[in-house]
């Protein structure tokens, strides 16, 4: 029997911005290691195989769940570790993660296989990997026998910032392989008085969101418990189509599907299950470095500190301080006699705030939001599929960009109702089309689009085409393209 990774990448990660953007978010980014969250997900697998070779276990290429808008950046960081998705699916909107694994599953087995999906949020770390395999493998023996795994992380303090899992007694199966308890409940995020109960029991763990079961195991429990979300799921599949490895949905009968977790939708029903005849539902405790870097104070927690336990990234410098996270983006950040901060800088932002208030990032967020910041949805460079943007200025009636172009990368054919475009040259070759005329230009050449003008902008060179646009009109913003031809196929409205 096969096993089927399949990364929830679906989080938005709203409590570490300013790094964390919501077209941008933290599975996206390098927070770590040199690898970003997302990759690291799919290489905390790798030797599995290897390690566990009795274990019968064929390894799949992962299976990927998305927001539409992130398609590229999912594809582009698989590309640069050199993964291929069995199958990119691209959610229009998010309805949580029960539905997401349902479309999982159902893709899953539409060649008439079943194999063992491991369900893995994109956004998590873990500090001892052959730990983590060697639990999966586990896993693995168990959930191909019937079982449903969840996966509870052996908790090393009252953190009353997760859900709980409380285990049962140890599994009865003489055939159970390694440590495995029934699982008996789920319970909520407790207070800090029935979390230190918790501990000090030893009977609950934190609820990592990790998963194990055949994909048509799940496909009948969401059947049975949710055929509301079972339906629309399979309506919105069925609905959509392939584009190369996206999997696009139907984007109404997908937002008609039902929101609920895993948790709620499935798991919580099953705990406790031990009749004859009811799905066997077991928890494996992990106690593997565990963390979803959930707020910055998680992170300075994970990653390595000097002498005086602060962490620092970047061009940062500190005296006579302890225990602050200081990341810096793009200019020096110096801290001078302050402990327990947080000081995260980028070219557009400055967050500071204390550790034991990592927590309340989410009010700078609802208020940006609120606001309709760029600052909430972008950062100063934007990435885009055939590479990137930057703003540089702006004033009245003008702003200026760094436009960068991968090789053999090409913007949409475009036209702009409210700004004329001029073009220059940094380094590469540009093969420019505007109206009737298409041409060439090198390092500092230069050409005008008018207001109006259909145009197109394409790198037909072996290095990276960077180019400085200043744009002047009446009204500068991104959503003033008309795109005519796109190998992206992006819409007007489309990023």
């Amino acid at each position: 029997m096969s096993l089927q990774p399949v990364i929830l990448s679906g989080g938005s990660g709203t409590r570490l911005w300013p790094l964390s953007r919501e077209a941008y978010p933290k599975q996206f980014l390098p927070l770590t290691s040199t690898y970003t969250m997302l990759q690291e997900t799919v290489r905390r697998l790798d030797g599995l195989e290897a390690e566990h070779p009795h274990d019968g276990m064929g390894m799949l290429d992962p299976i990927v769940v998305c927001n539409d808008a992130h398609r590229f950046l999912v594809a582009e960081q698989m590309r640069l570790i050199g993964r291929h998705p069995a199958a990119i699916i691209l959610e229009p909107k998010g309805r949580n993660t029960a539905p997401a694994l349902t479309l999982a599953a159902l893709a899953a087995t539409r060649d008439g296989k079943d194999p063992v999906l491991l369900v893995m949020p994109a956004d998590h770390t873990i500090a001892n990997e052959p730990g983590f395999r060697a639990a999966v493998a586990d896993g693995f023996n168990l959930a191909r026998k019937g079982a449903v795994i969840t996966f509870g992380i052996v908790p090393s303090a009252p953190e009353t910032g997760y859900g709980y899992i409380r285990q049962g007694a140890a599994c009865p199966d003489p055939q159970c392989v390694g440590a495995a308890y029934l699982l008996d409940g789920f319970v909520e995020k407790p207070d800090a008085q029935t979390a230190q109960g918790y501990l000090e029991s030893g009977d609950y763990l934190w609820n990592s969101g990790i998963f194990m079961m055949t994909a048509s195991l799940w496909l009948s429990l969401i059947e049975r418990f949710r055929p509301d979300i079972a339906e629309g799921s399979a309506h919105a599949l069925g609905e959509g189509s392939d584009d190369g490895e996206f999997v696009r949905l139907g984007a109404a009968a997908f937002a008609a599907c039902p929101s609920d977790s895993i948790d709620y939708a499935v798991m919580e029903r099953i705990a406790g299950a031990q009749a004859e005849g009811e799905t066997q539902a077991l928890v494996l405790p992990l106690n593997v470095g565990w963390s979803d870097v959930g707020a910055w104070s998680a992170l300075w927690e994970v990653r390595e500190q000097d002498s005086a336990g602060n962490v620092l990234d970047g061009d940062a410098f500190v005296h006579d301080a302890h225990n602050n996270l200081l990341m810096a983006k793009s200019r020096m950040l110096a801290a001078v006699g302050v402990d327990d901060l947080i000081v995260v800088e980028t070219p557009d932002a400055v967050l500071v705030t204390r550790k034991d208030r990592a927590q309340d990032v989410k009010a700078v967020t609802q208020f940006l939001q609120r606001e309709q910041r760029m600052e909430h949805r972008h950062h100063q460079k934007v990435h885009r599929p055939w590479g990137d943007f930057e703003g540089i200025g702006q004033g009245p009636r003008y702003q200026v960009k760094r436009l960068t172009v991968k090789p053999g990368e090409s913007l949409s054919l475009q036209m702009h109702h409210h700004r004329a475009e001029h073009w220059v040259v940094v380094t590469g070759t540009a093969r420019v089309t505007c109206d009737d005329k298409a041409f060439l230009l090198t390092e500092n050449q230069s050409t005008y689009i008018p207001l109006g003008s259909k145009h197109r902008l394409e790198n037909p060179g072996s290095i990276t085409l960077e180019i400085i646009e200043v744009q002047s009109g009446g009204y500068l913003g991104e959503d003033d393209i008309v795109r005519f031809e796109d190998v992206y196929r992006r819409g007007s409205k489309d990023s």
